[in-house]
C-alpha cells in the first residue's frame, strides 16, 4: 500500500508575510535599481575625480583627498553648513510651536472649519520648488528665464510700497531690512507648516473621550488639560513631526549647502559633490539620531 503523501500547510501569519513581500516586490526591485544603486555609485565617486568622456564616466582615484577639501580647502561649503545648522536650529521649534497651535485651534467646532484647514494646507499641494521661488521672488536661481516677468512683480519693494500706503515714512534702511526679514521668516514658517498641522490635527482627534471626561470631573481648566492631556498623548507625533522639520529643511530648494553640492555637479566635479554630499548626509543622519535619542527620553507611549 502506497504512502499518502503529507501535505504540510504553510501557517496563516506566514502567508500573510508572503503576500505582504509581494506587495511591495516591484517597489523594492525600483529602490534597488534607481535608490541603492546610485547611492553606492556616488559613494565611489566620492574617493575618485570624475570627468565624463567617451563610453561613458572615467575616474580616477584621489581616496580621501575630496572629503579633506571639504573641511580645510572649501570655506564657501563650511559657511553655508553652519548657516544651514543655525537657520534649522531656530526655525524648526518655531515651526512645531505654531503647527501645534494651530492645530489646536482647528480641532475647535466653528463655522468656516473646513476652509480653515484647506487654507493652512493648500501650501503642501502647490509646495514646488519653482512654485516657492517664484513666490519669494528668486526664481532666477532656477534658471526658469521663461518666468521673469512673474519673478519681477513679487521681487520690487512690497514692502516700502505699503508702508508708504499706509501713512509711513522716513523708515531707515537697517528698519525696513528687519521687517523684511521677519515678514519672510513668518512667511517660511506658515509655508513649512502644512503637514505637521494635519500631523497634530489627526493626534488630538485621536485623544481617548474617557481621558476628556476625566479630565472634565476633575476639575481641570483648559490649561491644565493641555499641559497633562493633550501635549503627553501628543508627544509620539511632536517627535515624528520635529524629524519630519529636520529633514524637511535640510532639504528644502532654498537649502545653501544642496546648492552648491549642484553647483559643483554643473561645473563637473562630481567626485567633489559626492564627497560633500555624502559629508552632508552623515551630518543629517547624525543629527536626526541625536534627536530621536534625546526626545525618546520625554515621549509618552500609551500601553492598551
Amino acid at each position: 500500500m502506497a504512502k499518502e503523501k503529507k501535505i504540510v500547510k504553510m501557517p496563516y501569519e506566514k502567508r500573510k508575510g508572503l503576500y505582504g513581500y509581494g506587495f511591495i516586490a516591484l517597489w523594492l526591485v525600483g529602490t534597488l535599481i534607481w535608490f541603492v544603486y546610485p547611492l553606492l555609485n556616488s559613494l565611489m565617486y566620492s574617493f575618485m575625480t570624475v570627468k565624463p568622456e567617451k563610453g561613458g564616466m572615467q575616474g580616477t582615484w584621489v581616496g580621501l583627498d575630496n572629503y579633506i577639501y571639504v573641511f580645510t580647502g572649501d570655506q564657501n561649503y563650511s559657511k553655508y553648513l553652519v548657516s544651514v545648522l543655525i537657520e534649522t536650529l531656530w526655525k524648526t521649534p518655531l515651526i512645531l510651536i505654531f503647527s501645534l497651535f494651530i492645530a489646536v485651534i482647528l480641532n475647535q467646532k466653528f463655522k468656516g472649519r473646513a476652509f480653515a484647514r484647506a487654507v493652512f494646507f493648500l501650501p503642501v499641494i502647490i509646495a514646488t520648488g519653482p512654485v516657492y521661488s517664484i513666490i519669494n521672488g528668486d526664481i532666477s536661481k532656477s534658471g526658469a528665464s521663461s518666468a521673469g516677468q512673474f519673478s519681477t512683480m513679487f521681487s520690487t519693494d512690497l514692502m516700502g510700497e505699503l508702508f508708504q500706503f499706509i501713512g509711513i515714512y522716513g523708515l531707515s534702511d537697517k528698519m525696513q531690512t528687519m521687517i523684511e526679514t521677519v515678514s519672510n521668516n513668518i512667511f517660511g514658517i506658515v509655508w513649512n507648516a502644512g503637514i505637521q498641522i494635519l500631523i497634530f490635527l489627526a493626534a488630538l482627534q485621536n485623544i481617548p473621550f474617557s481621558a476628556k471626561e476625566a479630565a472634565q470631573m476633575e476639575g481641570a481648566t483648559a490649561w491644565e488639560y493641555f499641559w497633562k492631556i493633550t501635549l503627553p498623548y501628543v508627544s509620539p507625533m511632536i517627535l515624528a513631526c520635529l524629524i519630519f522639520t529636520v529633514i524637511d529643511s535640510f532639504t528644502s530648494p532654498d537649502n545653501l549647502v544642496m546648492g552648491r553640492v549642484l553647483d559643483m555637479q554643473k561645473d563637473w566635479q562630481y567626485g567633489y559633490a559626492a564627497a560633500m554630499a555624502w559629508v552632508y548626509f552623515i551630518i543629517v543622519l547624525v543629527a536626526v539620531g541625536l534627536i530621536t535619542f534625546i526626545m525618546n527620553k520625554f515621549i509618552y507611549y500609551e500601553v492598551d
